[in-house]
């Protein structure tokens, strides 16, 4: 566990940091592969990781702060910046994310839906990426075992300050290694005759289920928020609920709307992707004018 890969002078290259680029790297790599196979807008992914990379790491900080963890920050308001001391949410990381790329497909006329449905394995992958930050900076940490076994935090993190030097349930450690299942999952549905929107749907409800059921090995944020669940496992409750109706929506809509089934294999070229047979034609025209 290494906080710091180096020091320029006094200042550290923190790894929370260096993981979180590599997490956004990977997940745009990802989704390119993913829409190049399927043929359309592959031209728009790294746009779309940028602004949605960006767009995901203030979100899962503001969620944190403002959700999580205003009785603190509320008076620690100069704290806020302060990311690598722990404190990203993955559902506001999610949200946020998910808006801005929704907001650039309809500046670029893009069916949103199509394309997060063409790349929402790449998200999840995004995610397992980015617990292995959070292990490496010694946050987002799992409760006491109360044995012998367990992650052993090294001095500085914040799980040692938390729990001392006792074992802890190595909760975002299974995160990530679950993530990685949840990927391989959504890659073999997708690859059946599905509607669309219902693999980001699947993804959402997922994701959630999986977190709900971690929390309980969580020792961070352990406190009852709502109904006796942490705020984590309630927002989990409701993103579970909101993506199962919308899974079923989509199945409902899709059937009496044969143009909303979303096959495996190669699709059409949309309109204004470059692999389109129009593309080709509207550059030559501007070269003769």
């Amino acid at each position: 566990m290494h906080p710091y890969l180096t020091f320029i002078g006094d200042f550290p290259i923190r790894m929370y940091g260096l993981m979180l680029c590599l997490a956004i790297f990977l997940a745009t790599a990802t989704a390119y592969f993913l829409a190049r196979q399927d043929g359309r807008w592959h031209a728009h992914i790294l746009d779309i990781g940028i602004y949605g990379g960006f767009a995901g790491l203030l979100g899962a900080r503001l969620w944190d702060v403002f959700f999580f963890d205003w009785s603190y920050y509320q008076d620690h308001l100069l704290e806020i910046p302060f990311v690598w001391q722990g404190g990203m949410a993955v559902q506001g990381g999610m949200l946020a994310g998910l808006a801005a790329g929704i907001w650039y497909c309809k500046k670029n006329h893009i069916d949103w839906l199509a394309l997060a449905d063409i790349v929402a394995p790449a998200m999840i992958l995004g995610q397992a990426v980015g617990r292995m930050a959070n292990l490496l900076n010694g946050d987002a940490f799992g409760s006491p075992t109360g044995g012998d076994f367990g992650i052993l935090y090294p001095e500085g993190t914040l799980a040692r300050a938390t729990y001392g030097a006792q074992p802890l349930w190595p909760a975002e450690v299974w995160e990530g290694q679950i993530d990685i299942v949840v990927f391989a999952l959504l890659l073999l549905f997708r690859s059946f005759r599905h509607a669309k929107g219902q693999t980001l749907f699947l993804y959402g409800f997922l994701y959630s289920l999986e977190r709900f059921c971690l929390e309980f090995l969580r020792g961070d944020y352990a406190e009852p928020w709502l109904f006796g669940l942490t705020s984590a496992q309630a927002t989990s409750v409701g993103f579970m609920i909101l993506c199962a109706t919308l899974f079923a929506g989509a199945g409902w809509y899709a059937r009496r709307h044969p143009e909303a089934w979303m096959e495996p294999g190669p699709a059409a070229p949309a309109p204004n992707s470059p692999a389109s047979p129009a593309a080709p034609a509207r550059r030559d025209a501007r070269r003769r004018h």
